[in-house]
């Protein structure tokens, strides 16, 4: 058989050809050019360290009132940020919260424990100018505790500080106003971009059920809302959601979302928390007991980066946690299951299992179908005297086999719940179990995240 080639099909093929391979060409210089634009140095660098979102959130826009001054600004996070990065940058901004007594958050752990605890030449920093917002709330004793260690840090290894450090308490606004102030200065311009957070929204209590009746605990409500206009604003699994309360409207407080969007309405697990006098906290007894069907719940979501599902998506997950906390397991792993994942681990921890085995119903169904391929429950309370009481940490320890296995198979762990007690108790299990430097590198690779509190 004799192939005869059509001259006017070969041409039409060459044009075609062309027109694809400068495309290709066009493509690869754009990318090209870019990754030459974000390699270049910047004028100036904002470094956040943020455990629920704040401070990145502050860093981006101090980035962006820099950028409108016409120097190049570029927010990056602490955990990203190493000792030669430091070296090289001769202007940093530095954003950071506190995390518990005075604790670096998990972000800036590295960063704290492998540069801030070394014994620097005292002037390695000395071609650094720097400044430094601190984040921080009153009520605990070492107020804004990172921020004022990194700030002694910094001077001591010969940095330069542009101005004093400011201190901020719960988002006090005279505090960010004075910092948007002095960056707006060194950027040489009026033109500030707005800083404010989105508005709050007026919701509507859909539900409110009490999860453990009869526990010696404190009592713990599902509750369920939708807005008030019929418009459910979007949000992922692992974001917060602040209340402002009647009662102190000034300083609202953060919960976990417990639901997807799918499911068509937002949840929260909320525990009526009570001050010493008796009194019901502002926020928890608004939520549980003083707002009534129609009542107007003032709320807005807010993005949680670092315990979103992101890469972690597709992984194997670790779901670690106790009380309230599984609050924010439920919503990863619900929408997990929405994706049909269903590598999905859960270790939890409460009291007692008559009164304290949350949404049992709906862990056990997740189970048996097999959504949940493995659920793991300690009740400290039941049976056991005080010294033998049995924590998630424990399971964790039981189960170390199974636990590196999962690793080594990609899993991501996730980590929701109390700071006190067993956030420190599954920490120094999982150090026990992968050692610190497998520990760290999760971290550095975003395998490992926590939502403590």
């Amino acid at each position: 058989m004799i192939l005869t080639l059509d001259p006017l099909r070969l041409g039409g093929a060459a044009l075609l050809s062309a027109g694809w391979l400068a495309l290709c060409l066009d493509a690869w210089r754009r990318r090209l050019r870019a990754e030459i634009i974000d390699s270049m140095p910047a004028d100036w660098l904002v470094v956040h360290a943020s455990q629920t979102g704040n401070a990145e959130f502050l860093a981006e826009r101090t980035a962006a009132l820099l950028a409108t001054g016409g120097l190049r600004a570029r927010a990056v996070g602490m955990s990203t940020f190493d000792a030669a990065a430091l070296e090289h940058a001769t202007r940093i901004l530095f954003v950071v919260s506190t995390y518990g007594e005075g604790d670096a958050p998990d972000a800036a752990a590295r960063f704290a424990g492998t540069l801030m605890t070394g014994g620097a030449d005292p002037r390695k920093l000395s071609h650094l100018h720097y400044a430094v917002l601190a984040l921080g709330d009153r009520s605990y004793a070492n107020f804004c505790g990172f921020g004022r260690a990194l700030d002694a840090w910094l001077a001591q290894h010969g940095a330069t500080s542009l101005f004093e450090r400011i201190d901020v308490d719960r988002g006090d606004p005279a505090a960010l106003a004075a910092w948007q102030q002095y960056a707006a200065r060194l950027a040489g311009t009026f033109d500030s971009p707005d800083w404010e957070a989105p508005g709050y929204g007026e919701w509507r209590i859909l539900e409110r059920t009490l999860l453990n009746p009869g526990s010696a605990g404190a009592p713990l409500f599902r509750i369920a809302l939708a807005p008030l206009d019929g418009a459910l604003p979007a949000w992922e699994a692992g974001d917060l959601a602040q209340v402002s309360a009647p009662g102190d409207p000034e300083h609202p407080r953060e919960y976990s979302v417990a639901s997807t969007p799918m499911e068509g309405r937002l949840e929260l697990l909320v525990r009526l928390q009570r001050h010493a006098d008796g009194t019901p906290g502002a926020a928890s007894g608004w939520l549980c007991a003083g707002a009534d069907a129609h009542a107007r719940v003032r709320l807005r979501l807010r993005a949680h980066g670092r315990f979103r599902l992101g890469e972690n998506a597709e992984r194997p997950l670790i779901a670690i946690g106790n009380g309230s906390g599984l609050a924010g397991l439920r919503g990863l792993i619900r929408a997990r299951i929405e994706r049909g994942v269903i590598e999905n681990w859960l270790l939890f921890g409460e009291r007692n299992a008559a009164h304290d085995f949350l949404l049992r119903d709906e862990l056990e169904g997740w189970r048996a179908q097999g959504s949940l391929q493995r659920l793991d429950l300690a009740f400290s309370r039941d049976g056991a005297a005080p010294d033998e009481r049995r924590y998630v940490q424990h399971l964790l320890r039981e189960q170390a086999a199974t636990l590196r296995d999962w690793i080594e198979r990609g899993a991501a762990i996730y980590v929701c719940g109390s700071l006190q007690g067993m956030a420190g108790g599954v920490h120094a299990a999982l150090v026990d179990i992968l050692g610190h430097e497998r520990l760290d590198a999760l971290d550095a690779q975003g395998r490992y995240r926590r939502d403590v509190y």
